[in-house]
């Protein structure tokens, strides 16, 4: 929106001269939804490459190390993010991030936590002897790359492209996904 649009009647936020700010759904601002979306894709993927190396080895893990593992892993990658946040906050302001700006990188931050709520549950389940490991595992992986099929879906139909240039770049995110879990799949030797 321009000023002639502010001065006009346009947002009102912006007629009270403060800078307007596209919000998402939640009333989050829009550039911080799409910094949650991109960790949680993360920690998916690393939740994912997770539960596949250990369904491969099942036969000599017990449930509760599996379902602490992908705890471990799943909180790693969200620290991970959140000190990649702040060193580059460092670098670009020349300062620690504080208040807000502390407190949006923690939220973006912890969204990845969430990417692992259903698998943890249902490695949970197979601690509590309700699942086998192995069934528990693939499920995971299951539920892992369901989620990450619907991220993509959604991107794709959202997006202004034509109907066949979804279908193209569903495609394309399919294969770049796979290449992804392979390469996580061959860093682990398996």
């Amino acid at each position: 929106m321009d000023e002639a649009d502010a001065s006009a009647g346009g947002d009102p936020a912006s007629r009270r001269g403060r800078p307007h700010r596209r919000r998402g759904p939640d009333d989050m601002p829009i550039e911080e939804m799409a910094e949650a979306l991109k960790e949680r894709v993360y920690a998916t993927f690393t939740g994912l490459a997770i539960v596949l190396v250990q369904h491969e080895n099942a036969e000599h893990l017990t449930a509760g190390r599996a379902t602490l593992t992908l705890l471990v892993g799943i909180v790693a990658i969200t620290a991970a993010g959140f000190v990649a946040d702040v060193i580059s906050h460092l670098v670009v302001h020349a300062d620690f991030p504080r208040g807000g700006e502390l407190r949006r990188m923690l939220r973006v931050a912890g969204s990845a936590l969430g990417s692992a709520s259903i698998p943890l549950v249902i490695l949970v389940l197979a601690v509590l002897g309700v699942f086998e490991l192995k069934g528990a595992l693939f499920a995971s992986s299951i539920v892992y790359i369901v989620t990450l099929a619907l991220i993509g879906y959604v991107a794709v139909r959202r997006s202004r492209l034509a109907w066949w240039e979804q279908v193209v770049a569903l495609g394309l995110l399919v294969l770049l996904g796979l290449a992804v879990v392979g390469l996580q799949q061959l860093a682990h030797g398996h």
